[in-house]
């Protein structure tokens, strides 16, 4: 379903197609910042130094916390943050490594897979989830689990996963640990959700870009900072707006991707979004300009989206929460209920007949 300009983004519009209400989840992510710095106390962490660096084992929504917490980290990180998206972990992992198991339900049988696969190397292990198989598996085997709040979309947990990502990478070695500016992504957050939430003006950025994106393919470029940022938006995207969404990096997209656009107008309708950060390669600012001059003809439309704040942590946490936010803007736009995602229900109960 198509929209109008003249259908208004306010929060009664919005409330009639979001029905699982998935903008609240996205408004409170300053809140879920905070309350996650509590719930890793919670978990009387140990010592986890860990040499070889950390691995984030997980899946979708689960696993994008470990990439963003690597990206907040920046040049501060002293040893490897990898992620693991898979039924195992990478060949390299040792008992050296620590292993984050990152499942919101506590049920995606890769992130159970690779629990298991970290016990056997003998690697340290701590869990993130808000219970299922997972917890009662770290619990019986005295491995600490940091909880996550119950009763949102996996993809809604954001803020716990990349903070619990943060605090651990801490713990392991693998980084400063970055409570203030936690706390002042929050407070910054929060006044971000004002400029860009429903009571915002219907010219605000993130209510003007998701008009702009209806009835095309976007396609999210990212550099450095902002790379795990573009593959958030393509996801979010994907399940909240229920549309294909894809992802690439710079300067490597162009070297390849730029070429397919000299044709894309023949192959669909395509915006190009280029998701830049003040601290990234001035090169790459000169890339972002030139890719975006020669992509125009052949795009429905190119958009420039650039972080906001002053630490890492506030930049990252700024263009979350504005993909996140056009990504259910745009789904309201479509008439389509971000919330449920029925395909991936279907997917995991076929697999499960297969089992």
């Amino acid at each position: 379903m198509s929209t109008t300009e003249g259908l208004a983004l306010d929060r009664e519009t919005i409330a009639r197609v979001d029905v699982a209400d998935q903008l609240t989840d996205i408004l409170a992510i300053p809140e879920h910042l905070r309350d996650a710095l509590w719930k890793v106390e919670s978990a009387q962490l140990g010592d986890l130094d860990s040499p070889a660096g950390l691995v984030v084992a997980g899946m979708g929504g689960s696993a994008i916390g470990g990439a963003l917490a690597r990206a907040a980290l920046g040049d501060t990180a002293s040893r490897p943050i990898l992620s693991a998206r898979a039924y195992g972990l990478p060949p390299w992992t040792t008992p050296d490594t620590t292993v984050l198991v990152s499942s919101y339900s506590g049920e995606t049988e890769e992130a159970l897979a690779c629990y298991e696969a970290a016990g056997f190397l003998g690697a340290k292990r701590v869990v993130a989830t808000s219970g299922g198989r997972l917890a009662e598996l770290a619990r019986g085997d005295g491995v600490p689990v940091i909880p996550v709040a119950g009763g949102l979309q996996p993809r809604a947990a954001v803020a716990y996963m990349t903070v619990a990502a943060l605090e651990v990478a801490a713990r392991c070695g693998a980084g400063p640990r970055v409570v203030s500016d936690i706390d002042v992504a929050a407070e910054h957050l929060e006044e971000l959700v004002i400029q860009w939430g429903p009571e915002a003006p219907e010219e605000s950025e993130a209510k003007t870009l998701a008009r702009a994106l209806v009835g095309t393919t976007p396609v999210i470029a990212g550099a450095g900072t902002t790379t795990p940022i573009a593959y958030r938006w393509k996801t979010q995207l994907n399940e909240n707006a229920k549309i294909p969404a894809f992802w690439h990096e710079l300067p490597e997209l162009d070297h390849n991707e730029i070429v397919g656009w000299t044709s894309a107008s023949e192959q669909g309708r395509f915006s190009a979004v280029f998701l830049e950060d003040a601290d990234s390669h001035p090169r790459v600012a000169d890339r972002v300009e030139l890719t975006e001059q020669l992509v125009a003809d052949q795009a429905a439309g190119t958009h420039r989206v650039s972080t906001r704040g002053q630490t890492p942590v506030e930049r990252v946490f700024s263009l979350v929460l504005l993909g996140d936010l056009v990504s259910v803007y745009h789904a309201v736009l479509r008439g389509v209920d971000p919330g449920p995602v029925p395909i991936i229900e279907r997917l995991k109960s076929e697999l499960a007949e297969r089992s």
